[in-house]
């Protein structure tokens, strides 16, 4: 057994590095959704949430300082296959009627996952006495919350009936 076991600080760093990673990887990736993307009001989401995201990995940059600690990504495969799940739509859906709401849903996913990352991150900083972090941490999730309800609602007013409506 390992003589110094991992500790909570040691998850939340590991996790911060993921994030940042992600967000990182995020930021290439919605240039190129947004240029794809048929509808007028999706562009503009993309890009809206290009530039927050900007903010966010800034965010992040401050958390790492908190804790003292160099701004760093970790490989994060998981964002890396909802990315490419991403691009896999964009290709197979070029010119379909349905490729926005592709578009869409690939984008909540992303979303879905900062929403899962955000929230813990903030819990183990509450946990860990990080009352900075954790109010840095919140401002994120509470945008990444916005997003995610923007793109619903953008959705089923919109983008799923142009899906659906030009298919018929």
């Amino acid at each position: 057994m390992d003589s110094n076991p991992k500790t909570l600080n040691d998850l939340f760093l590991d996790t911060l590095k993921d994030i940042y990673y992600a967000e990182k990887q995020i930021l290439k990736a919605l240039p190129k959704m947004a240029k794809t993307a048929t509808s007028p009001e999706l562009k503009q989401a993309f890009e809206k949430h290009r530039d927050e995201t900007e903010t966010h990995v800034d965010r992040l940059g401050e958390v790492f300082e908190i804790i003292g600690k160099a701004p760093r990504g970790k490989t994060c495969d998981a964002i890396l296959g909802i990315i490419e799940e991403a691009k896999s739509i964009m290709e197979e859906f070029e010119g379909s009627p349905a490729l926005d709401a592709g578009l869409l849903a690939a984008a909540q996913a992303v979303e879905h996952y900062e929403i899962s990352r955000y929230g813990t991150l903030k819990a183990w900083s509450q946990q860990l006495g990080l009352s900075n972090a954790a109010k840095l941490l919140d401002q994120t999730l509470s945008e990444e919350l916005k997003t995610d309800a923007a793109l619903s609602k953008l959705g089923e007013n919109k983008i799923n009936k142009q899906a659906q409506a030009k298919a018929a």
